[in-house]
């Protein structure tokens, strides 16, 4: 890996990074995994996501057992340094019940209601106004 990007990236006590899985062409979010240098390592040098898997605690490559490959397009770090963007293109399903997004079955709000108009008349801001 990238000496610089190494140095920059900030990991978990466990020496652990957030990486989200993104359909590269619709932005559909699919999956949160985890990597650690050297999945990230797999990842950017074979453009197949490689994890960590924090409960049988190995790496795995995402579609070696299933068939549901991500083909890296791109790769980019937050601004905080703290989280991985993989940009894929999925094949099939990415979740592991099957379905194509991890985010797709307890859905807190669908839509949020418009915010209601607040109300500024008399409401001293501290500023004063165009009009005063």
């Amino acid at each position: 890996m990238d000496p610089e990007i190494a140095a920059r990236l900030k990991r978990s006590a466990d020496g652990l990074v957030p990486a989200i899985a993104q359909q590269y062409d619709t932005g559909e979010v699919l999956m949160l995994g985890w990597m650690d240098d050297e999945a990230l390592h797999r990842t950017l040098t074979t453009g197949r996501c490689t994890y960590w898997s924090r409960s049988r605690r190995e790496y795995w490559v995402k579609g070696d057992t299933s068939g549901h490959f991500q083909w890296v397009k791109s790769v980019a770090l937050d601004c905080d340094a703290d989280t991985i963007l993989v940009q894929v293109d999925q094949v099939g399903a990415a979740c592991h019940t099957g379905a194509r997004t991890c985010f797709d079955e307890d859905v807190l709000l669908k839509e949020a209601a418009p915010a209601a108009p607040v109300d500024t008349q008399g409401a001293d801001s501290g500023v004063p106004s165009l009009d005063q």
